[in-house]
């Protein structure tokens, strides 16, 4: 049984004090078997360590092999010696009285010096889970000294945790060779032992000592000792299974008086436990054999007289019992099996129903979350769409105040034009009125010899009345609206008279016949272009002309009662005369816009947009809300033209960029060689700003472009005045001209600024 491999083994801890920690339950008893499988030798002896917890305790104590024990604390430490015996281990019995187990054994170990200790895994009930939540094992383990090896031995009889001496112990003190010098406390095969004269009661051993008959060495030969029969007959798991089961092993640890387990023998007897032990102690001791038996438990049991066939009986007595024991035990741990087996299954079902408890409620939560979530986002929802549905409410009620504030100002509006009409049709002409005969004889019957130009209303042709030099204007019979622009056109000039307007000598409102004052240098767009061989306008007269246009424009702006937009400004359009004097014509498109209506805020809105492509304001053309503003984009238009003399097709973005970049004098006009650099760049900027494509980005022409013009202007007369002094102008009489026609702009313009016209004049 004992191999020589298991003696190498246990070679190293052979010189070493190895203490177990015992207990009530099973971990106990297979960490003890464990150690002795695994650490002990035969002869060594091991401290058998219990440690009883009391609420109040004066002082911690430790009592080896106390005679004062209690019978609960005697039947603990029985199974433990008996397996010691067998397996010929000395052994020291050990009680520690403290409040905490973990402190209690960690003192005792530091105190006695112990090299090796060894626990069983904590279970359910045992000593080290019943008085405290924590892994106590794991504590001890931790707190030991270091010079302690500590192993944790699990159910399976295996090492469950192990940590091991960092030093070697303490070769002496007090408690180790206190431990060391106890006898055994387990039975032996020794006589019986005296104690000294010299020593003193205290310091004998406080225990009952157990002296085993089968250990003799006069015993009958056919009598097996009691470790030889309890290796035999009762050691299930060496010879019957194989198996180490500590609890066929080990009879019951503690059975309380008058408890009634019963188990079943072969011969259908029932015993107990207490009941087969008391019953082999009574026949053995009442036996006639024995020759003395004390009743003291200070006194040995002497075994001298005690005879061949007293001891079969007894033999006999102890293996019926034994037998009986194993019996219970093995009906005992299939009970146990089948209701741990039982409450395994109850445990997994209270499981399996916790975590289906757990998933349904983390379902219900889920959905809780969910529909929570969704009511939110209907909440938000429907505070979104009630907004939504409020903001739509101010916004119709604020469209049908415009809408009823515009029908009103509408109805004004045709009212006016109503009054006008009933004026004309009255009688009260504001023009030379000329018969259509007239017309014919003057321009010999619309002679194509005549004809000097052709517009979008009808051709012009150039003629003779009343010894005047006029242009007459002649409305075509497929012009679509052509009559709404005739009437406009002599209602506006025959209202209003301004230097730089064309002025309206007559007209044939029979015939749609207009009849102007001639203008002998044409259009501005053609003289920028040069057509007909005509020579370039030099940068002064450009910026006179660029003037005369913005008090022309500002003077329409500021008729009374109602302003007048011209919706149609472009370089075709403004006519210069003999002494090169712009004049804005061409009003057939014009419009009278209410003075509340004028500003940049609130626009007049127009059903259908009127202009020409390129010069037309694109807010107005998206939206159809006309203003004074819409002039000032045309205006700025042709303000580049008149410095650059290119295309107006994109020619606001190519001089913005040109600006940006320092490359604007590549674009002036090439036919004028003296541009002053850095005025002709303050003049494209202010055009730039004016071509902005939001209204409200525009300058006011009154305040802004028109003071710009006229600095300009001044400088270009200061100029021709300089080059007239050096005799490098024209003629003095073209000059005089000039500047005498200048001075009266000057004065017209400064006419504006200081106050805006009247309409009736």
């Amino acid at each position: 049984m004992w191999l020589s491999k298991d003696s190498l083994e246990k070679k190293d801890a052979s010189n070493q004090l190895i203490a177990v920690a015992i207990d009530r339950d099973k971990g106990s008893q297979i960490a003890l078997k464990w150690a002795i499988d695994n650490l002990l030798q035969r002869g060594q002896i091991v401290v058998l360590v219990h440690v009883k917890v009391k609420n109040q305790v004066p002082s911690p104590s430790i009592v080896i092999n106390g005679r004062n024990w209690d019978q609960q604390t005697k039947d603990l430490f029985l199974p433990f010696r008996c397996f010691c015996t067998r397996k010929d281990i000395q052994c020291r019995d050990i009680v520690l009285e403290d409040t905490e187990v973990t402190k209690a054994l960690v003192e005792f170990v530091s105190q006695a010096a112990i090299e090796v200790l060894i626990m069983g895994s904590a279970s359910k009930g045992s000593l080290f889970s019943r008085f405290n939540k924590a892994d106590n094992p794991a504590t001890i383990s931790k707190s030991a000294p270091d010079f302690c090896t500590v192993y944790v031995i699990s159910k399976a009889g295996k090492i469950s945790s192990m940590r091991s001496a960092a030093r070697p112990a303490p070769s002496f003190t007090q408690l180790r060779s206190q431990i060391l010098n106890q006898p055994s406390s387990s039975p032996t095969r020794k006589g019986p032992e005296k104690s000294s004269p010299a020593e003193s009661p205290s310091s004998r051993i406080d225990d009952i000592e157990f002296r085993s008959p089968f250990g003799r060495g006069g015993r009958h030969p056919h009598v097996k000792s009691y470790g030889e029969i309890m290796a035999i007959d009762t050691d299930i798991s060496f010879v019957s299974s194989g198996r180490s089961s500590v609890d066929r092993m080990f009879p019951p640890l503690y059975e309380p008086p008058g408890s009634n387990r019963q188990s079943t023998s072969s011969d259908n007897t029932d015993y107990t436990y207490e009941t087969a032990r008391r019953k082999s102690s009574v026949d053995i001791l009442s036996s006639p054999e024995f020759s003395t038996v004390s009743s003291n438990e200070d006194s040995s049991i002497h075994w001298s007289n005690i005879q061949p066939q007293a001891m079969d009986d007894a033999v006999e007595a102890e293996m019926r019992r034994l037998r009986l024991e194993l019996r219970q035990t093995m009906d005992m741990y299939s009970n146990a099996c089948k209701e741990a087996l039982t409450a395994k299954q109850k445990a997994m079902e209270l499981q399996r129903w916790k975590l289906e408890e757990e998933r349904r409620n983390e379902d219900i939560q889920n959905s809780e979350e969910s529909t929570q979530t969704i009511l939110e986002k209907e909440r938000a929802k429907s505070k979104a769409a009630m907004e939504s549905a409020e903001a739509h409410k101010r916004i119709a009620e604020l469209e049908s105040r415009k809408r009823i504030s515009l029908e009103m100002k509408a109805l004004k509006d045709s009212e006016n034009r109503n009054k006008s009409h009933d004026v004309m049709s009255s009688g009260v002409v504001r023009y030379r009125r000329y018969t259509i005969d007239e017309i014919e004889v003057a321009t010999e019957y619309f002679a194509e010899s005549r004809k000097i130009g052709e517009g979008g209303y009808g051709p012009v042709f150039r003629c003779y009345l009343d010894h005047t030099l006029v242009a007459v204007k002649v409305l075509r019979p497929d012009a679509a609206q052509g009559r709404s622009q005739f009437q406009q056109e002599v209602e506006v000039l025959s209202c209003i008279r301004h230097p730089n307007m064309v002025l309206l000598l007559g007209a044939c409102p029979e015939y749609g016949c207009l009849v102007y004052e001639y203008m002998h240098n044409g259009s501005l767009e053609d003289r920028l272009f040069c057509r007909g061989g005509t020579p370039p306008l030099s940068w002064q007269h450009r910026f006179r002309i660029a003037a005369e246009i913005a008090t022309g424009l500002l003077f329409l702006h500021q008729t009374k009662p109602e302003p007048l937009v011209h919706r149609d400004l472009k370089p075709a359009n403004i006519l210069l005369d003999r002494n090169l004097v712009s004049k804005i014509s061409d009003v057939g498109l014009a419009r009278l816009v209410p003075p509340s209506m004028a500003d940049d805020v609130t626009q007049y809105r127009m059903t259908s947009t009127a202009g020409t492509f390129c010069y037309i304001d694109p807010e107005y053309q998206q939206t159809g809300m006309l203003g004074v503003k819409s002039d000032v984009y045309s205006l700025g238009i042709m303000l580049l033209q008149i410095v650059t003399g290119k295309s107006p097709m994109g020619l606001a973005h190519h001089v913005e960029r040109a600006l940006e970049r320092g490359t604007f004098e590549d674009m002036l006009d090439p036919s004028v060689p003296d541009w002053p650099v850095n005025e002709v760049l303050s003049f494209a900027k202010m055009s730039v700003k004016c071509a902005e494509l939001r209204r409200r980005d525009r300058p006011d022409l009154g305040t802004v472009v028109l003071p710009e013009l006229c600095r300009l202007r001044n400088l270009a007369e200061e100029s021709l005045d300089a080059m007239m002094f050096r005799g490098g102008g024209g003629g003095a009489s073209g000059y005089e001209g000039y500047r005498s026609t200048s001075r009266s702009q000057a004065t017209v313009s400064q006419d504006l600024l200081s106050g805006p016209p009247s309409h009736e004049e």
